[in-house]
């Protein structure tokens, strides 16, 4: 079932595909670690989500233009969980993945 305030347009900068625009919308605080647990053989992974106040991230953000509203536009996406290029306010900047999937945007 989907929540009634769902919006499918409203993805991570990381679905985004070369030349694919967005605005961003919000930038996601914390930060998703995975852990692995051995069992004998298995290894089992699961998701921990930490919440924190990361003002040294959204400062970084902040200097680099991306700010919600701003219009951002994918230029390259590395492969194997590479940094992704983006064109922000007239200049190229290169993201990490991790940081690229803490930024929400509205897809055009």
């Amino acid at each position: 079932m989907e929540k009634p305030n769902s919006n499918k347009r409203e993805v991570p900068l990381t679905a985004l595909k070369a030349g694919e625009s967005g605005v961003v919308i919000i930038i996601r605080q914390g930060h998703i670690r995975r852990k692995h647990r051995r069992h004998g053989h298995i290894i089992h992974r699961s998701l921990v989500h930490g919440i924190t106040r990361d003002s040294g991230f959204e400062k970084r953000l902040v200097d680099m233009g991306l700010t919600p509203g701003t219009k951002v536009t994918v230029v390259k996406a590395a492969p194997f969980h590479g940094p992704f290029e983006v064109l922000v306010r007239g200049s190229r900047l290169a993201l990490g993945r991790g940081m690229a999937e803490r930024i929400l945007v509205e897809k055009e």
